[in-house]
């Protein structure tokens, strides 16, 4: 039976658990002539009578008993399930794709989900580490973690986290052996340490301002990485110049381990924010992410 016939069949369970047309119409909300019709057209369709109809009352035939027997428990069934879905109206349930390179996801998202996740254990989280501008929709993200200045202007945006700056860093061994950079064209005289990006397949250029004058620096050196933390290893084992979010190197610089070079020229960029596109709004359990992550200066 086609599936927009189900209705049908729920009209022939009203009418006969009702035992009466007028009962099971108001029931149904519908005329009793249009139930009259359904009910008829639903017979003919499957080519035996379901009901005896009398002046005074309506009641199964045996094939009409057999079929109220097996479909009203099946019918009962579903609208348990459709009311239990009510439960879950105000409970965050489900599993959030987020995509975020690796210092967000370590140093933003990371300490939020081990405090929110165990108030839900019914949200699940998996968190894609991508260098990358993802596009989250064509990707089946739910989510995304970009500097706010890289968000897309169609998307939502929350800000999580402070603004953030950047650092220019070497060991100081390595400052002894090869100096200190005063300017940043004095870069190209030195070992620097890249991260490679997934985008192109790219360097990331290093970015530089000072007095109004933004400056892109592509450098080169002996060791190229895809991933930040190992650019913070190789700096510390005096390999170079290393460019890194300055939260990332402030243990190692408090430990006299690495020095800060060109410090007045290293910008601060709008902080990270999770974005998300705007359908997205109805889901409980990204609303407990979005709030948990919320920036509260």
């Amino acid at each position: 039976m086609p599936r927009e016939n189900f209705n049908d069949l729920q009209a022939f369970v009203s009418v006969a658990r009702e035992g009466s047309f007028t009962r099971a119409a108001a029931q149904l909300g519908v005329s009793q002539s249009a139930l009259s019709h359904t009910i008829r057209a639903l017979e003919s369709r499957l080519g035996v009578r379901l009901l005896s109809r009398t002046t005074r009352s309506v009641s199964p035939t045996e094939a009409g008993e057999r079929l109220l027997l097996t479909l009203a428990p099946r019918f009962e069934e579903i609208e348990a399930e459709l009311a239990a879905l009510s439960d879950f109206r105000d409970k965050p349930v489900g599993t959030l794709r987020i995509t975020a390179a690796e210092h967000a996801a370590t140093t933003v998202l990371w300490p939020k989900l081990v405090q929110v996740l165990p108030q839900y254990p019914d949200i699940k989280v998996e968190v894609n580490i991508d260098y990358g501008l993802t596009d989250i929709a064509a990707q089946r993200f739910d989510a995304g973690v970009r500097l706010g200045d890289q968000v897309a202007k169609d998307m939502i945006a929350v800000r999580i986290a402070p603004d953030l700056r950047m650092a220019v860093v070497a060991s100081p061994e390595y400052l002894k052996a090869h100096g200190r950079p005063e300017t940043v064209q004095a870069l190209a005289e030195h070992a620097c340490i890249n991260l490679r990006l997934p985008t192109y397949g790219g360097l990331m250029a290093w970015e530089f301002e000072r007095d109004g004058h933004e400056v892109k620096a592509r450098v080169d050196g002996q060791l190229v990485f895809n991933s930040s933390p190992h650019i913070l290893r190789a700096a510390l084992a005096g390999f170079g110049l290393a460019y890194l979010p300055e939260d990332m190197v402030l243990e190692a610089e408090a430990a006299g381990q690495l020095e800060r070079v060109l410090d007045d020229w290293c910008p601060t960029f709008p902080g990270y924010h999770l974005y998300y596109p705007s359908r997205r709004q109805s889901s409980r359990a990204l609303a407990v992410l979005v709030e948990a992550l919320r920036y509260r200066p």
